[in-house]
């Protein structure tokens, strides 16, 4: 495992600003953090290269695009395969968002978006049917406070 990037208080305005809007400006965020844009343009190519910023992506409203229906599931495996040949099998299912690898009683926790109930099931089933997959359970979501937070360190307004 790699150690910890150390980023001073200027890398983390500039990633608190790109992650509440990854398509401002580099003028734009420059303004925002007391540099100049080809100094912003070198901080975010250099934390690029460092791995820091992994990628820029879009958000797209799942409610505007008929996803309706979210789901926590979680599951366990019946020991007889290792977790690791469940997890490419999960990522098969595009209604699968998130997975974690957890401890506890479940080995995996899966984030699902479904366009109601029924579509639900069908995943279900489709997730009990992969080899080594023992059990599930599912908490349905009655409604989102707030996902996906941009990034901010303590301390920032």
């Amino acid at each position: 495992m790699q150690a910890n990037i150390q980023l001073d208080d200027i890398d983390a305005g500039i990633l608190t600003a790109l992650s509440v809007d990854s398509r401002r400006s580099y003028a734009d965020v420059a303004a925002e953090v007391g540099l100049s844009t080809a100094a912003v343009h070198e901080r975010v190519k250099k934390m690029v290269e460092r791995g820091v910023i992994e990628r820029f992506s879009l958000r797209v409203n799942p409610e505007r695009v008929g996803l309706h229906f979210t789901a926590f599931v979680a599951i366990r495996n019946d020991g007889g395969v290792h977790c690791r040949e469940i997890a490419p099998r999960l990522r098969e299912l595009p209604e699968v968002l998130e997975l974690h690898s957890v401890a506890g009683e479940h080995d995996f926790i899966a984030k699902l978006r479904t366009t109601h109930a029924r579509a639900l099931e069908d995943v279900l089933y489709a997730i009990k049917a992969i080899p080594g997959v023992a059990r599930t359970t599912s908490t349905v979501v009655l409604s989102t406070e707030f996902e996906e937070r941009p990034l901010r360190w303590p301390g920032e307004d």
